[in-house]
């Protein structure tokens, strides 16, 4: 499955792992992965270990992930991106509005 999701035990951190391509594809999968339940984590991360590819939908998600998540306020984490898609981030100024590690 492209898009897992899991919530941590204590119920603060829901962690979303995105696997090969990040496109228009996944979003219906992104999106329930975030909202399923009325899950009200405090911080979310993406992690983009298994992402080979990201496009310009794929940033669209992260902002809805954002808005979803309180907009200025929310605590979101990009983590392991590959050269490529951290390239994609930079070029957009994503590090303006998520922590990427």
């Amino acid at each position: 499955m492209p898009i897992q999701a899991n919530m941590s035990a204590d119920g603060q951190v829901l962690t979303i792992k995105v696997s090969g391509r990040f496109d228009f594809g996944a979003h219906q999968d992104f999106r329930e992965a975030y909202e399923r339940g009325g899950l009200s984590p405090e911080r979310y991360v993406v992690d983009l270990h298994d992402t080979d590819y990201i496009d310009s939908s794929a940033l669209g998600m992260l902002l809805l992930l954002r808005d979803h998540a309180g907009g200025d306020m929310a605590d979101i984490q990009i983590t392991h991106c590959n050269a490529d898609v951290r390239k994609v981030l930079s070029i957009s100024n994503f590090e303006q509005l998520f922590t990427i590690e």
